[in-house]
């Protein structure tokens, strides 16, 4: 085998020092370069991802922010309605209310007169009921006939001295 021959040696050499030389510069002038560029890309991609993603960030943030400021607005509007409302409902309550305890009184008021009425005629009919029932008691028990002016007179003396 010539490669294992010692004379075969420095020629091996410099053909190996060609060789490393030749590729070195192949290496430094073609390859390297181009695998830098890639890496250098993929850096800068990667930055301006990073980037971009935190600009995004800030901006959900702020959109967070002015949502959370919009409903609390709202929040606040809402419950301002709420209460005008209520203020409203007990307002209009209370003058329904008045109303119908100002239509209440009238109705009592009318009751009362209507049972004063009824009463006062009531008592009227007493009279002549407790006329009749004297003169019948005594026609009865006495066999005595009264006239309805003694039994009116009588009447009317006893409802006196009972009130």
């Amino acid at each position: 085998m010539p490669q294992l021959d010692v004379s075969y040696f420095p020629p091996q050499l410099v053909w190996l020092a060609i060789t490393f030389v030749v590729l070195y510069f192949l290496m430094a002038r073609l390859a390297i370069p181009k695998i830098s560029e890639v890496l250098e890309n993929r850096q800068n991609r990667i930055s301006s991802d990073l980037e971009e993603a935190k600009r995004l960030s800030e901006d959900a943030d702020k959109a967070k922010a002015d949502y959370e400021a919009s409903l609390a607005e709202a929040r606040s509007k809402a419950h301002g309605i709420v209460s005008e409302l209520k203020a409203e409902m007990a307002k209009e309550q209370d003058a329904s209310k008045a109303e119908l305890d100002s239509k209440l009184a009238v109705q009592a008021k009318e009751a009362e007169a209507s049972i004063q009425a009824a009463k006062e005629t009531a008592l009227g009919h007493v009279r002549d009921i407790a006329a009749d029932a004297a003169k019948t008691t005594v026609g009865r028990l006495v066999d005595l006939n009264v006239s309805d002016a003694d039994v009116s007179s009588a009447v009317e003396a006893s409802m006196k001295g009972g009130a």
